[in-house]
C-alpha cells in the first residue's frame, strides 16, 4: 500500500535547518555544538517515527517538484531506504559527541565550518536515503561530495589539500563522466527515472535494446565511485588525511555507504532482479567485486599506519554489500543490506578508537602500540569487539551478515564465491588480529603503571563503548533490520 505524505522531508529540513544554526551560532560554540547535537536526535526521531508504517508493509512517497514528464525531484520511504536512514542519523548523534571531544582535546580550527559541512553531508546521506528517483539520488549524491571536501581538506596544508584535490577528481570525474550519461541513457530506454515499487521487474520493459541496458548498467556501476571498487578507489585511502571524525564519516556514516546503498538501489529499483538474471549482470558484478575483496584485505596487511589500514579494510568491507545484492539471492541479498547496518557501527567504532589513540597518547602506528591495552582498555577493548564483527565472528554483527552471504552462496551453488568468503575472512583475521594481540599480549602488563592509564576524554570513549556494544547487541537481535528487509520482497 501506498500513502502519499511529506515525512520523507522532514529530516532533511531538520539537518537543513541544523547548518544554519550551526553558521549563526558560530561565536558561542557550546551552543553551536548543542545545535549540532539536538539536529542530529531530532533527525533520528523524525526516520524513526516512520518505522511503524514500513514494517506494516506500507511505502510513503511524496513529490516536490516535476522537472519534466518522467524527471521528478520525489522522495520515497521503503525498507532499503529506512534501512540507511535510520543508521546515517543514529551514527550521526555518536559521531557529534565524539566530535565535540576531538575538536576540544586537540584545539581545531575551524570549527564552525566543520560542523556545518559534518551536518551538510548528513543532509545529502538523507536525501539519498529517501530520493524516489534518479533525478533525486543524483542530485543529493552530488550534495555529499561538495560538503564532504571541505572536512577531507580541513588541515588545509599540502598534504590536505592534495587529499581533497584526489577526493574531488575521483568523485565529480566518475559523477560527470559516468553516472550522468548512465541516468541519460535510462530515461532514453524508459521515458523515467522514477525507481519502480517492485525489485522483481525493475523499470525497463520487454524489447528493450540489451545491449544499451547492459551499457548503462556499467555505467552505474563504475559511476558510483563513492563504493571504492577498484580499480576506483583510490581517493578513500587518500581522503584519511582528513580529522579522525571525518574518517568515520566517510567509511561508516554517509560517503561510502552511499555509494553502496545507491549501486543497491539502482541494481534492484531500476534494473530489477528478472532482467539482471536474465542477462547475467548480476552474477559478473558478483565476480567483479569479489576481486576488491581480496585485493584490499592484502594491501591492507601491508599497511602499518592504522587508519591506512581501517581504510583498504573498508574497501574491502564494501564491496560484501555489492557482492551480496548481486549475487540476486534473497538470503544473499539480505547479507549485503544487512552489511550496511553491522559494518556502519563496527567500522564507525574503529575508527573512533583510532582517533582516541591519538587524543590521548599521540600514537598513529600499529608497530607503536604494543601493550596500549593497558593504558586504554575501553578503547582497546571497543577495538577488539569492533573487529571482530568486521572479521565475522560470532556473536557480533558481522556474523551474521557473513551467515547469510555464505547461505546466499551456498544457495546459487557457487564455490568460487564461497572461496572468496572463506579466504576473505582469514585476510580479516590478518589484518585484524595482531592489532589486538599487541595491544593486549605484547609487551610486559606492569610496563603500564596504574597511573598510566589514559584514556581519551569520556565524551569520546562513550560513544565509543556504545558503538561496540550495539555492534554485539545486533549480532544477538538482528530481526528489526532483517524483518525491514522481507518488506522488500513481499
Amino acid at each position: 500500500m501506498t500513502i502519499e505524505s511529506a515525512a520523507p522531508l522532514i529530516p532533511i529540513l531538520i539537518v537543513l535547518v541544523t547548518s544554519i544554526l550551526v553558521i549563526l551560532s558560530r561565536k558561542r560554540p557550546n551552543l553551536r555544538e548543542f545545535w549540532s547535537a539536538a539536529g542530529a536526535v531530532l533527525t533520528f526521531i523524525s526516520v524513526a517515527k516512520m518505522v511503524p508504517q514500513i514494517m506494516s508493509g506500507q511505502r510513503i512517497v511524496y513529490t516536490l517538484s516535476t522537472i519534466a514528464p518522467g524527471i521528478n525531484l520525489n522522495f520515497r520511504v521503503d525498507a532499503l531506504s529506512l534501512i540507511f536512514g535510520i543508521v546515517s542519523s543514529f551514527l550521526w548523534i555518536l559521531a557529534t559527541f565524539y566530535n565535540i571531544g576531538y575538536m576540544r582535546s586537540l584545539e581545531e580550527h575551524a570549527q564552525t565550518r566543520y560542523y556545518t559541512c559534518f551536518a551538510a553531508a548528513i543532509l545529502g546521506a538523507q536525501g539519498v536515503s529517501f530520493s524516489g528517483s534518479l533525478f533525486s539520488l543524483y542530485l543529493f549524491y552530488e550534495i555529499i561530495t561538495i560538503f564532504t571536501y571541505p572536512l577531507v581538506a580541513h588541515h588545509q596544508d599540502d598534504e590536505a589539500y592534495e587529499g581533497g584535490k584526489k577526493y574531488l577528481v575521483y568523485l565529480m570525474g566518475t559523477s560527470k563522466g559516468l553516472l550522468l550519461p548512465a541516468i541519460v541513457l535510462v530515461y532514453v530506454l524508459t521515458g523515467t527515472l522514477d525507481f519502480a515499487d517492485n525489485i522483481t521487474s525493475g523499470i525497463f520493459r520487454q524489447g528493450v535494446d540489451n545491449l544499451w541496458v547492459s551499457v548503462a548498467y556499467v555505467l552505474f556501476i563504475l559511476g558510483f565511485a563513492k563504493a571504492a571498487i577498484m580499480p576506483l578507489h583510490n581517493w578513500l585511502p587518500s581522503a584519511m588525511v582528513a580529522p579522525t571524525p571525518v574518517s568515520a564519516l566517510l567509511h561508516a556514516v554517509a560517503v561510502v555507504k552511499a555509494g553502496v546503498f545507491c549501486i543497491s538501489r539502482v541494481m534492484l529499483s531500476t534494473f530489477g532482479i528478472e532482467l539482471l538474471k536474465s542477462l547475467n549482470l548480476g552474477i559478473a558484478t558478483a565476480y567483479f567485486v569479489s576481486f576488491t575483496i581480496l585485493a584490499a584485505s592484502v594491501i591492507a596487511l601491508t599497511k602499518d599506519d592504522l587508519k591506512a589500514r581501517l581504510a583498504y579494510s573498508t574497501v574491502s568491507q564494501l564491496s560484501y554489500i555489492v557482492l551480496g545484492v548481486a549475487l540476486l539471492d534473497a538470503s544473499a541479498v539480505t547479507g549485503g543490506i544487512l552489511h550496511i547496518v553491522n559494518h556502519g557501527f563496527s567500522k564507525i567504532t574503529l575508527f573512533f578508537c583510532a582517533g582516541a589513540v591519538y587524543v590521548a597518547l599521540h600514537k598513529k602506528k600499529i608497530s607503536e602500540m604494543e601493550g596500549i591495552g593497558y593504558a586504554m582498555p575501553f578503547t582497546m577493548g571497543a577495538f577488539a569487539i569492533a573487529s571482530l564483527s568486521m572479521i565475522g565472528a560470532p556473536p557480533v554483527a558481522g556474523f551474521v551478515t557473513k551467515w547469510y552471504l555464505l547461505n546466499g552462496a551456498l544457495t546459487n551453488k557457487d564455490l568460487i564465491i564461497v572461496t572468496v568468503l572463506m579466504v576473505s575472512t582469514l585476510l580479516n583475521v590478518g589484518y585484524f588480529a595482531p592489532i589486538t594481540y599487541k595491544a593486549f599480549f605484547q609487551g610486559k602488563k606492569d610496563s603500564w603503571k596504574r597511573e598510566d592509564v589514559k584514556e581519551a576524554p569520556l565524551m569520546m570513549v562513550v560513544p565509543i563503548v556504545l558503538a561496540a556494544l550495539l555492534s554485539i547487541v545486533l549480532g544477538f537481535f538482528p530481526g528489526f533490520f532483517t524483518g525491514l528487509i522481507e518488506r522488500l520482497f513481499s
